[in-house]
């Protein structure tokens, strides 16, 4: 059986005749060792190949060796999937992938945290390199791959393609210099699962080694409890009233942000955030009458700028003077949403919300703010409703609302209730004790889907 590239006229093609029809088979691949249109929440896989079929198969740490084949169109320059390939590998824990548009054909490999190229050649010359390929990723090649990352990478004899290029990572020290981003996590509609996604995306991109500073700016103080900062059992104890993100906005010169912010070890390594209180709601109409709070954080998260790298701000659920704070401050902002139909009209009023800051925005010189885009969140995982209606709906965030849809999908899942729901017995008291997803249960699927939105969420602002 031989390889004609110039047979592919679409990606359809290029997966039942390249891959299906002449890799597979090539490979060692039987039917039963390869899947088609594999999901992981959004995660779509072309093709995912396992040396050792194990049914079900699980994606985690003790997967067994598999590699990832992605089949493009034709037309399609192969430069643009790679982060994505990048992030798939990592966040599946898995070591290879081919990635191939029929003319071209790359197989890359996972080191740590990042991929490198190790081997390419044109799809003209597939037929007389195929034994090298099989030796890479073939299914007996697999099976007998050790499990450390091996040192030695094999370089292409295909002369019409240029030589291996590895993806280097760049250095830790270069990467603490870069320019701290700010994140506001907002919708004007509560109960869209913002409190889960602020805490737990924290606690991923900490354990991405990022240095993660939370503020909350909700005056129901949600996030401030789910960080496991509120142990008190009734006002008499309260050890935040005095020192709040209240005190942050309200003074020019006192109350900065390494005074306020307070470790949080809900998660590991640890995080810090500027708690909110109660207090807030009743002191709105007064700092409405103070001009300077409206950039007040942000002057004072610049100097903090080289102690954190990756600030997410909190917001209220409504169109007050605190959200508009926090979109004044950030740089990005990620919209969570169950995707219902309420959720989805009050996207007009984010919208329009944002609009109005960036006005304010220019007239300070901060560029307008970036929309990373809507996160689906609290979604059901009723087979039926993934497959039909969660696909109608994200389209119609794009189309409808004219915002991006993230690729991620944060599913309605038990775990993520009962490590909020946490508690510890002293004496006689019942004290809250919550901890992320991903410090409950690592190896979870809720754990993972954290991962993968962390993951997307560094690409989306440069920092992966």
């Amino acid at each position: 059986m031989t390889f004609n590239p110039q047979l592919c006229r679409n990606e359809s093609e290029v997966e039942s005749k390249l891959i299906v029809n002449y890799l597979l088979p090539k490979l060692g691949y039987t039917p039963d060792t390869w899947h088609q249109e594999v999901a992981f929440g959004r995660i779509r896989l072309d093709f995912l190949a396992f040396a050792i079929q194990k049914i079900p198969f699980v994606l985690d740490a003790d997967s067994p060796l598999g590699v990832v084949m992605e089949a493009k169109h034709p037309q399609q320059k192969l430069d643009k999937h790679i982060p994505r390939l990048k992030r798939y590998l990592i966040s599946l824990n898995l070591r290879y992938a081919l990635l191939t548009n029929a003319k071209e054909i790359r197989i890359y490999e996972r080191f740590n945290d990042d991929i490198q190229l190790i081997y390419q050649c044109s799809g003209e010359a597939l037929d007389s390199h195929i034994d090298e390929i099989k030796s890479l990723i073939g299914r007996g090649s697999l099976k007998e791959k050790p499990t450390e990352v091996p040192s030695v990478i094999i370089k292409s004899q295909d002369e019409q393609i240029k030589p291996t290029v590895q993806i280097s990572k760049p250095n830790l020290e270069t990467r603490r210099k870069d320019t701290m981003k700010a994140i506001a996590v907002y919708h004007n509609k509560g109960g869209v699962g913002k409190t889960t996604t602020v805490v737990n995306l924290a606690a991923a991109l900490s354990k991405k080694g990022k240095r993660v500073l939370v503020i909350d700016m909700d005056s129901q103080a949600n996030t401030t409890f789910a960080t496991g900062l509120i142990k008190f059992d009734d006002e008499e104890m309260d050890d935040i009233k005095d020192c709040n993100i209240l005190h942050v906005l309200r003074s020019e010169e006192l109350y900065p942000i390494q005074q306020v912010a307070k470790k949080s070890q809900f998660t590991n390594p640890e995080i810090s955030v500027v708690p909110s209180h109660i207090s807030l709601m009743n002191e709105e109409h007064l700092l409405t009458q103070i001009d300077y709070c409206k950039w007040m954080l942000g002057q004072k998260l610049e100097a903090v700028k080289e102690l954190y790298d990756i600030v997410i701000i909190d917001t209220p659920p409504s169109l007050n003077l605190y959200a508009r704070i926090a979109l004044i401050t950030a740089d990005y902002l990620i919209i969570p949403s169950d995707l219902k139909p309420f959720a989805n009209q009050g996207l007009v009023n984010v919208k329009d919300l944002v609009k109005k800051v960036d006005v304010f925005r220019k007239q300070i010189g901060k560029p307008t703010l970036e929309i990373i885009g809507v996160v689906a969140c609290k979604i059901s995982t009723n087979s039926k409703f993934i497959q039909h209606t969660l696909k109608n709906r994200l389209e119609k965030i794009d189309k409808k609302y004219g915002i991006p849809v993230l690729d991620t999908v944060i599913y309605e899942r038990d775990d993520l209730a009962k490590c909020a729901e946490r508690v510890m017995i002293v004496g006689d008291l019942e004290i809250p004790d919550p901890i992320s997803v991903l410090d409950f249960k690592p190896d979870s699927v809720a754990s993972q889907e954290f991962e993968l939105l962390a993951m997307e969420v560094l690409e989306k602002i440069g920092m992966n």
